[in-house]
């Protein structure tokens, strides 16, 4: 199979549209990552990107829409809450669950009764979706467990000659995925931390929005019964191929001990990548960190030593991120 790299013409956009409808995979661009994307109702695509990916059955893949009253098709019970995120946030980088139509095949879902749904910015995704005529699954477009990709080249790197297409529309903006909010509940709960912030949505709501107490904390190797109702809350996720190590502390103390390592690793002959991030610049991080792992892959670095972020606001988002990527490896200095 040849990949197709396509543009986001409407000629193009129309070939990608009919992959999706015949059962075929296309990489797209949104504005958080690029996602691989098969029609949701259609069983046999979903599998497809699963067995492309590597991706466990019980991870669940989030169905994207192009316009709000999609969602009516996809969600037995549309709450005045979910009404305002949506009108809010959407488009934007906010994944809501809700509970599923039974429409919805359990392959997509994980086999759970609750969906994540979002609607994307950008031509790429938004036109892809509406010309196909269907809700499309889309998980991330990376081999299960490695660095999201934000170009399309890292799609590329990742599946060329694996799946039919990847429309190119440049890097994405924000650079890791959306924020996914459980609407299922009692009370709204964040499963996964984006660039939407809990803040964002409790001036959203005027009420209380809860954070999963397990967010940004060592998975725990027992939990062999946890079924995830979003993706990220149980695998290993955004992993480079190097060691990565991060530090945490005073930022002169995390400069000194980083360079202090840096040196002691180039003597013992690694080659070494560092990451200097502050809170001034959060924004930057979130939307070049993947981009750095992938790159750190490609230039064959052997170890990644990375300031930590203050773990508060898009920080906390984006340590989520960091903290997988290294495997929980953090040194307090």
């Amino acid at each position: 199979m040849k990949t197709k790299v396509l543009s986001t013409s409407d000629e193009d956009l129309d070939i990608a549209a009919e992959i999706i409808r015949s059962g075929g995979l296309v990489a797209f661009p949104t504005e958080t990552v690029y996602g691989l994307g098969a029609d949701a109702l259609n069983p046999e695509a979903v599998r497809k990107i699963y067995q492309v990916k590597g991706r466990p059955a019980d991870n669940p893949s989030i169905v994207h829409i192009s316009q709000i009253e999609e969602l009516k098709g996809l969600c037995l019970e549309i709450t005045e809450d979910i009404r305002t995120l949506a009108a809010v946030f959407w488009p934007g980088p906010m994944t809501m669950i809700v509970k599923r139509d039974p429409k919805i095949p359990d392959v997509t879902t994980g086999g759970l009764d609750t969906v994540g749904i979002r609607m994307p910015r950008g031509k790429g995704a938004s036109e892809l979706i509406r010309r196909s005529g269907l809700p499309i699954a889309a998980p991330s477009a990376n081999i299960s467990g490695k660095p999201s990709p934000t170009e399309a080249q890292h799609v590329l790197d990742d599946f060329d000659g694996r799946i039919e297409a990847v429309i190119d529309d440049g890097p994405c903006d924000v650079g890791i995925e959306s924020t996914v909010i459980d609407m299922t509940g009692a009370s709204p709960m964040i499963l996964r931390p984006g660039f939407l912030t809990k803040r964002d949505f409790e001036e959203a709501l005027g009420k209380p929005v809860l954070l999963d107490p397990t967010l940004n904390q060592r998975p725990d190797p027992s939990r062999d019964d946890f079924h995830p109702k979003a993706p990220g809350q149980k695998y290993k996720h955004y992993a480079p191929d190097a060691e990565m190590i991060l530090f945490d502390g005073d930022p002169e103390n995390v400069r000194k001990a980083i360079l202090a390592e840096q040196k002691r690793r180039e003597e013992a002959g690694q080659k070494v990548r560092v990451l200097f991030f502050d809170e001034a610049h959060e924004r930057e991080a979130a939307r070049y960190f993947f981009a750095d792992l992938r790159k750190a892959d490609r230039d064959g670095i052997e170890v990644i030593l990375a300031s930590a972020l203050p773990e508060e606001g898009l920080g906390f988002s984006v340590m989520n991120r960091m903290l997988k990527s290294s495997g929980f490896h953090i040194i307090h200095v």
